[in-house]
């Protein structure tokens, strides 16, 4: 299953790289994880101090790895942890709705057996990831506070002594991805778990996008997002570093892969000027992460990245137009003006809205997305140019789970059982354009081609040719 995240990696580096996963499968297979500097560093308070581990409880592999969260569990203890506190986040988004009682369940099982062998292992705290701590690209800050409240304060509006029954219980308010953060508390009333001074924290997320507004509030003395009230002194690190240019965090238990020469480089460097634009929650991916997890730009005299404000506070089915007919907009201004060689959007309707499960809003993402795409094609016919339109992934096009014949699975009530994750269909590229020379057309002995072989394939349509070690062009 693909994510955004490599997909724009890719799309712009053109080429694959081991990404978070499987770096962080090496590293935990290998051992070399508890070598490294970033585990040496969080190590040092496990003689006095607790470990607490925060991080998307989920099997789907697009954000994190329960799999990884029982290796680093089990390989922590080994090491010298003591005292460990897992804060979970349940997930319903990239795995089915309800999965979440199942993994906490699993973690609940190898808490108990650590307990069994002296380690006071325990889940202080949880919430659904898309209300708690798993915000992105500042688009809402009081959802890193709700986490913050529950992680590090030890407060949160739902209080329970076992994280079974809480997620059971809050389920019946709330679905997987919105649960609103609880802690466990003792007897007493009184959280298990808090982090205060003295602690090791580790974010065992290993993909970036939704760690990075956490990090920043962990690690960055000079914060005014909002009040932490308290800020304990601890030593935290990533699972990998998550902003490369912000160094952010200064600490991390697997190094990133390195994504060097990636396409935007050569073609400014060649002279291309571009402008690229989405709205916030996609806005890092057709900027930070298609020019491989860099922020900024190569050389602002050629570049221009608009963002436009994702809504703020709601569920994207509610608005599920999202800023599609905006970032259209911009596009064809951009294109009609005449003043850049490429234009790169992405209008996230179809994959934020299938999220939702909401198969009645999705068919309106989806016809938004349309009007925007015509938007935008209209503004390419008209100054002659050539259009690229692809996906990083696919949602939308499925929104049942289905048996292994294909056909629509239902529950024990009758109801369609929704599909909200990716799908593992291959995505369409469809090229075209009045600006498209005579005879171009697709290869026919790239029979694999993907999302790597993009980048060259619009260095191509620009007039040059990709570097050796690049995926081959789709186009003759």
């Amino acid at each position: 299953m693909g994510n955004s995240e490599v997909g724009h990696n890719a799309l712009g580096a053109g080429r694959i790289f081991a990404q978070g996963a499987k770096l962080v499968d090496l590293a935990l297979a290998s051992g070399k994880i508890y070598e490294g500097e970033g585990f040496k560093y969080i190590s040092e308070s496990f003689e006095k101090g607790t470990l607490h581990l925060i991080g998307l409880l989920s099997d789907g592999g697009v954000h994190s790895r329960l799999d990884q969260l029982q290796l680093l569990l089990k390989g922590s203890s080994e090491h010298g942890a003591k005292r460990i506190r897992v804060h979970f986040l349940t997930d319903g988004r990239d795995v089915s709705d309800g999965s979440s009682v199942g993994f906490v369940e699993t973690i609940e099982n190898d808490l108990a057996n650590l307990r069994e062998k002296g380690v006071d292992a325990r889940i202080a705290s949880g919430g659904g990831r898309m209300y708690v701590t798993m915000d992105r690209y500042e688009n809402d800050w009081d959802v890193v506070k709700r986490g913050w409240d529950a992680q590090v304060l030890g407060e949160a509006p739902h209080k329970f002594t076992n994280a079974v029954e809480a997620v059971k219980k809050l389920r019946e308010i709330a679905n997987d991805q919105y649960l609103p953060p609880f802690v466990i508390v003792d007897e007493h009333n009184k959280a298990v778990g808090p982090i205060v001074d003295g602690d090791a924290v580790v974010t065992f997320n290993f993909r970036a996008d939704r760690m990075v507004m956490l990090a920043k509030a962990l690690e960055y003395q000079d914060f005014d997002k909002f009040d932490r009230v308290r800020i304990p002194k601890i030593r935290y690190a990533g699972m990998l570093q998550y902003d490369g240019e912000l160094k952010l965090p200064s600490h991390y238990l697997v190094s990133p892969p390195e994504i060097d020469r990636t396409s935007d480089e050569y073609l400014v460097y060649n002279g291309i000027s571009t402008f690229a634009c989405s709205e916030t929650v996609k806005f890092g991916h057709v900027t930070f992460f298609w020019n491989g997890n860099r922020s900024g730009y190569f050389n602002p005299e050629l570049e221009k990245h608009v963002e436009i404000p994702s809504d703020i506070g709601i569920s994207f089915n509610l608005q599920p137009k999202m800023k599609a007919l905006e970032i259209g907009e911009r596009a064809r201004d951009a294109i009609l003006s005449q003043k850049f060689d490429q234009v790169r959007v992405n209008i996230a309707n179809g994959d934020m809205v299938g999220h939702t499960g909401d198969i009645q809003a999705t068919i309106v993402a989806c016809k938004a997305a349309d009007e925007a795409v015509k938007m935008i094609l209209d503004a390419i016919e008209q100054v002659g140019g050539i259009y690229v339109v692809t996906a990083d992934h696919g949602n939308a096009e499925d929104m049942v789970k289905r048996d292994k014949c294909g056909q629509p699975l239902y529950d024990k009530n009758g109801q369609l059982q929704i599909l909200t994750s990716h799908t593992c269909h291959p995505v369409p590229i469809a090229i075209g354009g009045p600006g498209l020379a005579p005879g171009v057309r697709f290869r026919n002995d790239v029979p694999d081609g993907g999302l790597a072989n993009v980048a060259a394939t619009i260095m191509n349509l620009h007039g040059f040719v990709a570097p050796n070690d690049y995926e081959p062009t789709l186009i003759q």
